[in-house]
């Protein structure tokens, strides 16, 4: 049953269940499948997250979170097309406008949400392609969204596998998760935007210093990156779905190949970089990641539970824990407020879960 109220305080608990992948259905019953290394049952006291609260409710389809200068949120729908801010405090509801060009089908739509200097940017499924826009937004009282203005455009687009993750780095630089549309070989093509991370300038061109001279390539060998967040020393992260056998977290270095459609989770084979850590797809199909208290906390889709993976520098620091399990469906984005408090997006409204009173809504996370 998913928890609709009150405050909630878990220690980890994780059950392995059978297969699965791609955006994620709910998980399968079954017995415990035997764990791998990064997904076997945590111990107690490593960490602990607690439910304060409900900010908004009855969201459709919310995709794409990003905060605004003095704590204000805005929100996408993924098949709606529209953003909203909502209040960092009380939840108040203050719909911006519906986004042109917005062509939803499958798992594209109008997807992930970065802001900078006045300007929204957000990554979206037009009718040829998936494109990185930014509008205009004054951020003030009736303020709403200029029209958008293309920041990058063709990469890839599919009925699966649409990518959609965007933020900005430490260094100013906007970063994009792509999929490979489910056309594997794209992955490999470093012609290709699809199956990628991609770093670019605010306007959109190669960053400098990027791997690949002439190219917003910055890895490549990726499955379906939905998740991008840094450490406290600038070290980026991304979280990608498998395909039926293990889904990923990987630590991104420039020109780096992560293997897909080679290898798909640990393969120890030259030329490709293992995942820092890795899951059965039933527990996880992971998509936002956000990096707080010294952990990477990372929302499972099918896996429908809010990971927590320890870091030590580069490396993992422990076995994952599992949080909220089963206990508010399935989990989209999470984002950091910077005071060791997250935000958190369910996605039962997006056709694969089982939408109840009150879905989808966005949660109020103490981290301890």
């Amino acid at each position: 049953m998913k928890a609709l109220s009150g405050v909630v305080a878990l220690m980890c608990a994780v059950g392995c269940s059978g297969g699965g992948g791609g955006d994620g259905g709910r998980p399968s019953s079954g017995a415990p499948s035997s764990a791998p290394a990064g997904s076997s049952p945590a111990s107690a006291g490593k960490g602990r997250v607690t439910v304060a609260g409900t900010l908004a409710e009855g969201l459709d389809s919310p995709w794409g979170l990003a905060a605004l200068p003095g704590g204000d949120l805005l929100v996408s729908s993924r098949d709606g097309r529209t953003v909203t801010r909502v209040a960092g405090e009380g939840g108040a509801k203050t719909p911006l406008g519906e986004v042109p060009g917005v062509v939803p089908g499958g798992e594209g739509g109008l997807l992930g949400l970065a802001v900078r200097e006045g300007w929204v940017y957000a990554y979206l499924t037009s009718g040829t392609d998936n494109r990185i826009v930014r509008m205009r937004y004054g951020g003030g009282a009736g303020d709403r969204l200029g029209a958008p203005e293309p920041v990058l455009t063709g990469i890839p687009r599919g009925r699966i596998h649409d990518g959609g993750r965007i933020a900005f780095g430490p260094d100013g630089m906007l970063y994009a998760g792509t999929g490979e549309t489910g056309v594997t070989g794209l992955a490999q093509d470093r012609a290709s935007l699809g199956g990628k991370i991609l770093r670019m300038t605010p306007e959109g061109r190669p960053a400098p210093g990027n791997p690949f001279p002439g190219s917003v390539v910055y890895s490549y060998g990726h499955r379906n990156v939905q998740g991008l967040a840094w450490d406290a020393d600038g070290r980026l992260w991304a979280a990608e779905f498998g395909q039926n056998t293990w889904d990923e977290l990987n630590l991104i270095a420039p020109g780096r190949n992560y293997g897909w459609p080679v290898v798909e989770g640990r393969a120890g084979r030259a030329g490709f970089t293992d995942p820092v850590a890795q899951w059965p797809t039933s527990d996880a199909s992971p998509s936002g990641i956000a990096y707080a208290r010294g952990a990477i906390w990372m929302a499972g889709l099918r896996g429908e539970r809010l990971w927590r993976i320890g870091l030590a520098g580069a490396a993992r620091s422990g076995e994952p824990e599992a949080f909220l399990r089963g206990e508010y469906g399935r989990l989209r984005t999470v984002l950091a407020d910077g005071d060791g408090r997250l935000w958190l997006t369910t996605s039962e409204t997006d056709g694969r879960g089982t939408p109840g009173a009150g879905d989808d809504r966005i949660l109020r996370l103490e981290v301890t």
